[in-house]
């Protein structure tokens, strides 16, 4: 299977999207710039969904959904959330087709065009923050903690599968407060969920921080954010918490009555991750053989395949692998007996190698002999044989110690990736040779961070929180500074 790969350290680009199609994740639509995900890819997102919903629940929330579309007018309220968004926004302008009297299929009925034009939703905050008006009228109201899984829309017209593309999926958090530290905490908690689960589940490494004033959401007083490092040196947003102070309040005029009688707007937060997690996972950790999925997010955690010449043969092995299926089902882990006769265990090996399935149990009569079993793990493809008394044991410390290689796989990459720059000569040649992470000073102004953008394509990822108070003087302007903060080329 992985000869159909482009080498990844010949044309990145291409071994992704090669790995993506081959790997069964997603292909282009028909419909320009949108995705299919296939099944295999979808049950990768449903891994992510369950594990975050779980994660969001615990803290307080609670799912809800809104509508697709929103009236063109909402966008006018907030100016920052319509600057941002304006050049993204798929529009509806009426609501019926008719017959072309000319005979040439159908057209847009021009009688039937909208009074007021309704936009696809490319984020929430405005249709929700409409509604939250009708449910505020005292602090008792307070906190509202609500969760959308949902489609958004955001015109894009350079698209990359799951990367980046007109329609995806994810999930949306908008929560209102009676304080403003209310929902600070708010937004520092959630973005502690999403850091938890890229790590603990994504087996991804990530640097908290808050964006720059330039790279904040639009609308939002501070944006939080977790950014992960790729195997091609660039840097990729993985979630983002907003606090967005009282401007939604304000808006749409949210207001409530706290304990005290006096009258104030509601304070806000709104936080999100998408299917682009599923195009980070594939970037962080696999390679030229194909996927390489963290046993806690992958569909299938362990394959059995059956090696056998004759019919008796699979009768027995099958009594065999049924049973440690079992015994592994049993457990919580999820297995898949690959018993078809359409296709050599050879193939079948380098298709499960292809979709990254984290074990491999190979059971072939010379096994059923011995009572022993063929265990190849796909993280180093490593492979050893191993008796069938206490496989269940085995199998799962294998999972777990699969899970964390690949997590300090990406650890150790992302620490030799990342470079203390203090001259522009060598911040400009690592961006230009290898990628990677860039600490450096900067002086705190747009300007700078616009010039250093517009000469390198370098952006500032985050200001991570754990960056230390430190004299220096800022890699482009050299006027001083008081920290470092993280550039990157991104996604």
């Amino acid at each position: 299977m992985a000869k159909f790969l482009t080498n990844r350290e010949e044309n990145y680009a291409q071994w992704y999207n090669d790995l993506v199609i081959k790997a069964d994740l997603a292909e282009n639509s028909v419909v320009r710039g949108c995705m299919v995900i296939k099944p295999y890819g979808y049950a990768i997102w449903e891994k992510i969904q369950a594990e975050l919903d779980r994660k969001f629940k615990a803290t307080g929330h609670v799912n809800a959904y809104f509508p697709l579309f929103i009236p063109k007018s909402f966008f006018s309220k907030e100016a920052k959330h319509v600057e941002g968004f304006a050049k993204e926004c798929a529009i509806v302008t009426h609501y019926r087709l008719k017959k072309d009297e000319s005979g040439n299929g159908l057209i847009v009925d021009p009688a039937a065009k909208l009074e007021e034009e309704l936009i696809v939703r490319p984020t929430s905050e405005t249709i929700i923050w409409n509604s939250y008006k009708n449910w505020i009228q005292s602090y008792r109201d307070l906190p509202i903690l609500i969760n959308q899984w949902a489609n958004v829309v955001r015109w894009e017209m350079r698209t990359r599968l799951f990367l980046r593309t007109a329609e995806f999926l994810w999930q949306e958090g908008h929560t209102a407060h009676a304080t403003s530290q209310e929902a600070i905490e708010e937004t520092e908690r959630m973005l502690g969920v999403y850091s938890d689960f890229a790590e603990d589940f994504m087996a991804l490494p990530v640097i908290k921080g808050y964006k720059s004033e330039n790279e904040r959401f639009a609308g939002a007083i501070d944006t939080y954010t977790i950014e992960a490092l790729m195997q091609d040196g660039k840097a990729l947003q993985a979630g983002t918490s907003h606090f967005l102070g009282q401007n939604f309040a304000k808006a749409f005029d949210v207001q409530f009555t706290d304990k005290t009688g006096k009258l104030d707007y509601v304070w806000a937060t709104s936080w999100g991750l998408s299917t682009r997690m599923i195009g980070a996972l594939i970037m962080a950790h696999s390679d030229n053989n194909g996927l390489v999925l963290p046993p806690r997010l992958a569909p299938i955690q362990v394959v059995i395949i059956p090696i056998y010449k004759n019919p008796e043969q699979l009768e027995t092995i099958s009594v065999a692998a049924k049973k440690i299926m079992s015994s592994l089902e049993f457990l919580g882990i999820s297995v898949k007996y690959d018993d078809r006769d359409t296709n050599k265990p050879g193939w079948k090996f380098a298709n499960y190698e292809l979709k990254g399935v984290p074990v491999r149990l190979a059971i072939g009569p010379r096994d059923i002999e011995n009572s022993t079993v063929e265990v190849a793990r796909r993280d180093t493809l490593e492979k050893e044989t191993v008796p069938m008394n206490g496989i269940e044991a085995h199998i799962t410390g294998l999972l777990e110690d699969i899970q964390n290689n690949i997590y300090h796989k990406a650890l150790e990459f992302r620490k030799a990736n990342t470079f203390y720059v203090d001259k522009w000569d060598d911040f400009v040649n690592i961006l230009d040779n290898q990628g990677g992470f860039i600490m450096a000073h900067w002086d705190g102004t747009a300007e700078t961070e616009e010039k250093i953008k517009e000469e390198t394509k370098a952006t500032i990822r985050c200001i991570p929180f754990d960056s230390p108070d430190e004299d220096g003087k800022c890699i482009y302007s050299g006027k001083p500074s008081k920290r470092r903060v993280l550039f990157a080329r991104s996604y």
